[in-house]
């Protein structure tokens, strides 16, 4: 089977460059592709070509990560860039899609399928939550006295989730010793370069206080799951101490048909299960999702 190329392209929204990725055919079903914290579209290196020749996957980097622009003068809340998101799928003249949502890519995605739920064809979530039992005590007591008072205190133990140390406390944290060689030093080393860069500071502690703007909009998530019955394929990294495994089996509770695979991996879950989880999802766009 040959691999299709993957086309590393950028788009002009309300005046901001977004970068993406993009694969597979033109007029095949769309799979985009939403990436979490601290990463970008250079998550889904490897998925993307283990699918491209069934779907057209297109991946953006968010505003403010990646190759994308970083604006100063952007207010970064996961509202705006929802609705940046937005308009960057209608630029992109993409009308029905299925999600793949992972982390930030969650909220940010179901944003998107609350203001037009008629355009989603299915959600795949990788360790993207949409409910309170989702949320790892430790890892986030932090961010919640964040998100409860911003003040320099509260603010500085936060920053030290976006340190090269912390980067990588979120690839290998929950990986079983047995997989630990598949993750690749590359993908911490290029989010740390990354987030290293001029601006990143403001940018981050910005959209990590608003996070709790997201926590509001848990019960209308869940409503969309329960009038919309999506199909919905979770395949979530087991050992993720970020987004714990009762985040994926609480899906059931709204959507009963939801398809629910927990892997021995962490939060980064491509890194490691990117052949096993294609093959998932694979399966559960072919059976679940009819060609447009």
């Amino acid at each position: 089977m040959s691999v299709l190329p993957t086309h590393h392209r950028t788009v002009t929204v309300r005046g901001h460059e977004i970068a993406y990725r993009e694969a597979g055919p033109a007029d095949a079903p769309v799979l985009l592709l939403l990436h979490g914290f601290p990463t970008s579209s250079h998550m889904f290196r490897d998925l993307i070509p283990l699918l491209a020749d069934r779907y057209r996957l297109v991946a953006p980097d968010h505003l403010g990560f990646g190759r994308s622009a970083t604006p100063a003068d952007f207010a970064y809340t996961f509202a705006g860039l929802a609705a940046l998101t937005s308009e960057f799928t209608e630029a992109l003249g993409l009308d029905r899609f299925a999600l793949y949502i992972q982390d930030y890519g969650a909220p940010i995605g179901l944003r998107l399928a609350l203001a037009h739920p008629e355009r989603i064809t299915a959600i795949v979530t990788q360790n993207g939550n949409a409910y309170e039992e989702g949320l790892g005590a430790e890892a986030w007591a932090p961010v919640l006295a964040l998100i409860e008072e911003r003040t320099p205190e509260t603010e500085e133990p936060v920053r030290a989730i976006r340190s090269p140390e912390g980067i990588r406390w979120q690839y290998e944290t929950g990986v079983p010793a047995a997989y630990r060689d598949l993750l690749s030093p590359d993908a911490w080393h290029h989010d740390a370069a990354l987030m290293a860069r001029a601006g990143q500071d403001e940018i981050q502690l910005d959209l990590i206080a608003d996070y709790g703007s997201n926590f509001a909009l848990y019960p209308a998530f869940q409503e969309y799951f329960r009038t919309s019955r999506v199909p919905l394929l979770a395949v979530w990294g087991e050992g993720d101490q970020v987004f714990v495994p009762a985040g994926a089996e609480a899906f059931r509770r709204d959507l009963p048909d939801a398809e629910i695979h927990l892997l021995p991996t962490g939060h980064f879950a491509l890194e490691t299960h990117a052949p096993a989880i294609a093959e998932l999802i694979g399966d559960f766009l072919g059976r679940r999702v009819l060609r447009p």
